[in-house]
């Protein structure tokens, strides 16, 4: 699995995007995915960007509407993390369900579930960064629903090797597979697997029936459980040299977009806050991933330590950054981010209801 961090390479991605083979394949391992989630995620490209282009291929957009929902998803959960806050961090609306850990099954980390597409996944998640939507749900009603571990680990566990990591993307889309963000908790078992990821697999604790999967009780092979150390590699917190007569851009691990005021002289810092990253921590992986992003932005400094640190080491006339819920304890002039449409704005019970007023907006 091949993530390019230069800017040219990511736009030919864009460019390569296939809206009618996506959304006929989009849940088979080997379908038609764009692969540009980590490139959404780190901020280098929007949400906005890609829908724009799809629209503008001149499909009709009932051709290519679930494509359409996808980008607009990423969107919804955003507007979920800005409204709820430090809120998307517990269950959301449920108490889950059922559980017995708040650790994560042992079989999970160590890839040895005995389901070929699920090991599978999970050891390529750990070489590239990277795991199929499909596979992801897999794995998360199996941490959750099946093993009976409290969702919160397992997700960070996750979103810790995940190129793509998203806390309102992947924690959101874990509560609503664990039941805590929706009506009812996601199962899916061996046939489903074999379908879609195009394994031939029996005899796992997974070949049975739906009747029987809803009623079953926690499989002995889920019940050894790990409480994860997850620590962030941070770079060394070394002193930087800015131009102090001149306004400075702040870059953050979810904004690395390469055009942002482009044409404006600043400094430009990415911000590393260990704060962060100790909520919400990221593999060596992918901290090397964000810093070979951040060279396609002219001249970065990278500053390891948090922003009122830097805003005292460094008084500089004026900061920008993004709007992003991480920043708000950010001070500066707030760039808004690239919404699909902005006008809508507010948190929504659905992701439909959301739809329906985007589509509106649009005039889809």
């Amino acid at each position: 699995m091949n993530f390019p961090t230069d800017y040219k390479s990511i736009i030919q991605r864009i460019n390569e995007i296939e809206p009618i083979e996506y959304c006929k394949s989009r849940n088979f391992l080997d379908g038609a995915v764009t692969r540009l989630s980590p490139y959404i995620s780190r901020g280098v490209i929007s949400t906005k960007q890609v829908f724009d282009h799809v629209m503008s291929l001149g499909y009709k957009p009932y051709q290519i509407e679930k494509m359409l929902q996808e980008l607009a998803w990423r969107d919804f959960w955003q507007q979920s993390w800005i409204h709820k806050e430090e809120g998307i961090d517990h269950d959301i609306r449920n108490p889950q369900n059922g559980v017995k850990t708040n650790e994560i099954s042992s079989i999970l980390v160590n890839a040895k579930t005995g389901i070929s597409a699920i090991d599978d996944g999970i050891e390529k998640l750990y070489e590239t960064g990277y795991m199929h939507n499909h596979l992801r749900m897999y794995t998360a009603a199996i941490a959750c629903n099946f093993g009976k571990n409290h969702w919160k680990l397992p997700t960070q566990w996750m979103y810790y090797h995940l190129l793509d990591a998203d806390w309102a993307s992947n924690g959101l889309s874990w509560q609503w597979v664990a039941g805590t963000n929706s009506n009812k908790q996601y199962i899916a078992n061996q046939e489903n697997i074999n379908k879609y990821c195009k394994t031939t697999d029996q005899g796992t604790f997974l070949d049975l029936p739906y009747e029987v999967l809803g009623e079953m009780k926690q499989p002995g092979i889920l019940k050894p459980t790990e409480d994860l150390k997850l620590v962030t590699p941070l770079p060394d917190n070394k002193p930087i040299e800015i131009d102090l007569e001149l306004p400075t851009a702040i870059y953050t691990f979810y904004n690395l977009d390469p055009k942002w005021r482009k044409d404006t002289t600043m400094n430009r810092v990415l911000v590393l806050e260990p704060s962060f990253f100790n909520k919400y921590p990221s593999s060596e992986k992918v901290m090397k991933f964000i810093l070979e992003l951040t060279k396609n932005i002219e001249n970065c400094k990278v500053f390891v330590g948090e922003f009122d640190e830097f805003v005292s080491n460094y008084k500089t006339p004026q900061i920008y950054f993004k709007e992003h819920p991480t920043n708000n304890h950010f001070n500066g002039i707030e760039d808004s981010r690239d919404w699909i449409a902005p006008e809508v704005q507010g948190d929504f019970r659905s992701f439909f209801g959301y739809w329906k007023k985007v589509k509106k907006s649009l005039k889809l």
